[in-house]
């Protein structure tokens, strides 16, 4: 018995934006020279000093909307809201897709078990041939989305892609108090719902561009991560993890030796002394938060341009 045809999905890209008016225009070059063109672009903005409104205007194809609320979660929401695509593709602002992101996307829901998926996340670097400290770390440790769905059952939204009838059968995203990609894809694993891993559908990323914003990123994560603990014996653990990861960057010596991600011994070293800083940076904001430290003035720093 012959297959019947293909039915050709509609797919709305969704993308929060908070003061990042050069990375959005990258994004959206990127999305209109791809082989797979959306069918519709909400950027959401989330009270940029500057509203991305001649930006846009650049782009006849995109509509741009206000989310008064912090978080990208509750912007995400809004534009998921007013979509009208069949798959919801989520990405951020700061991150470009690679020409066949959509069209990968769209061969996996080809199968109609796939009800969620997310891609791999890789680091654009300024010059490939010669990478930064931040950069040889962060395309070793950062956005390995196959560990996080495989492992802790979710996947980053700056590459997730998802039925709509599924999303709005999971629920909405949540505020800045939570780690909302983290939380939305634990609330979909626990539903029953499986994240499907798609290596192919890839978006590329900046590198932070310093060590401080690779801090302020993990003051925001350590924050949301907190706030889970406060029990006797959430806060005993929070005390063995933050002693196990003084002593980590030993255990990961091999990963580096052997790692793809990288090439030559330069890069491989840079990696390791950012990574020391990191997990030493890390245990100290854990045993602060241990002994009282107020942190949620981080959380409303979800992005890392306006945080510095």
């Amino acid at each position: 018995m012959e297959k019947p045809p293909y039915h050709h999905q509609s797919i709305s890209v969704i993308i929060p934006h908070l003061n990042q008016g050069k990375q959005l225009r990258r994004c959206l070059t990127a999305l209109g020279a791809g082989n797979r063109i959306p069918d519709e672009v909400i950027v959401v903005d989330n009270g940029s000093h500057t509203v991305p409104d001649e930006i846009c205007r650049d782009f006849a194809w995109v509509t741009l909307i206000s989310q008064p609320l912090k978080g990208p979660g509750l912007a995400r929401n809004l534009g998921a809201a007013q979509a009208t695509g069949e798959l919801l593709a989520f990405i951020d602002a700061d991150c470009f897709p690679d020409l066949t992101w959509l069209a990968e996307a769209e061969n996996s829901f080809r199968d109609p078990s796939v009800q969620i998926s997310g891609g791999d996340v890789q680091i654009a670097c300024i010059d490939p041939h010669h990478l930064t400290a931040v950069e040889a770390y962060e395309s070793i440790f950062a956005f390995r989305m196959d560990r996080y769905i495989k492992r802790r059952g979710f996947c980053g939204t700056g590459n997730l892609v998802v039925r709509r009838d599924v999303f709005e059968r999971i629920g909405a995203f949540r505020g800045l108090i939570v780690a909302e990609d983290r939380e939305w894809g634990q609330r979909a694993s626990f539903k029953g719902y499986q994240i499907h891993y798609s290596p192919d559908q890839v978006v590329y990323h900046p590198a932070r561009p310093s060590l401080q914003a690779l801090q302020v990123k993990w003051d925001r994560q350590l924050t949301h991560d907190w706030v889970g603990c406060r029990s006797v014996w959430g806060r005993i653990n929070w005390a063995l993890k933050a002693l196990i990861l003084a002593l980590s960057p030993l255990a990961v010596i091999g990963q580096i030796i052997f790692t793809t991600r990288v090439t030559g011994l330069r890069n491989r070293m840079l990696a390791y002394f950012i990574l020391v800083r990191i997990r030493l940076f890390r245990t100290k904001r854990m045993v602060l938060l241990l002994k009282g430290a107020d942190g949620s003035r981080h959380l409303e720093q979800w992005n890392k341009f306006d945080a510095l």
